[in-house]
């Protein structure tokens, strides 16, 4: 009787293994939103990570999280560090590229709960009087990533709070060109 529990399970956990090892090595989250702002209003909130307390969903996760800046003000080399609760953990961010009125592109590294390296991007596409902002993020997958993807969707985890970020941030780009407009 032992000896076909043994057997049983380990044909479960082989399963498992197969199941986990054929799930996509890649994941891509993407959102977007249009702003009745031009993308010279939108762009500085995205370049300038100091910036992003005014709209950054995980700020309101944890307030008390603890942020570090480095390197410039704005553009390629700005970064910050955090360091906050199990929510959003710790980790750093750094703009890799920045052209302007059109993209960002940063490197996020997750240090805690657990370490990956997501590549992000935010572009701005006129259209007419209105911006088109979207946000992506992209990474790798090793056998943890692809084993916690079973049980938790990326693009349902992290897609939500893009949505969250998106409105804020056309909120506040709305809000500054109607100001701008009636001066």
């Amino acid at each position: 009787m032992l000896k076909k529990i043994l057997i049983g399970l380990a044909v479960v956990i082989i399963v498992f293994l197969i199941v986990v090892a054929l799930q996509p090595s890649e994941y891509h989250v993407t959102r977007s939103t249009t702003m009745a702002a031009p993308p010279e209003a939108v762009f500085p909130h995205v370049n300038e990570l100091k910036k992003w307390a005014a709209w950054n969903p995980w700020e309101r996760i944890d307030p008390n999280m603890k942020l570090t800046y480095e390197g410039p003000e704005a553009g390629v080399g700005a970064s910050y560090s955090w360091v906050g609760n199990s929510e959003v953990g710790e980790g750093k961010m750094t703009i890799t590229g920045s052209r302007l009125n059109e993209s960002v592109q940063l490197k996020l590294e997750f240090f805690k709960p657990m370490a990956s390296v997501s590549d992000t991007e935010f572009t701005f596409k006129p259209q007419g009087n209105q911006t088109e902002v979207t946000w992506a993020m992209s990474g790798k997958n090793n056998f943890i990533g692809k084993a916690f993807c079973l049980f938790m969707n990326m693009d349902k985890m992290i897609g939500g709070q893009f949505e969250k970020g998106l409105t804020d941030l056309k909120t506040i780009t709305e809000q500054a060109t109607k100001l701008d407009g009636e001066l």
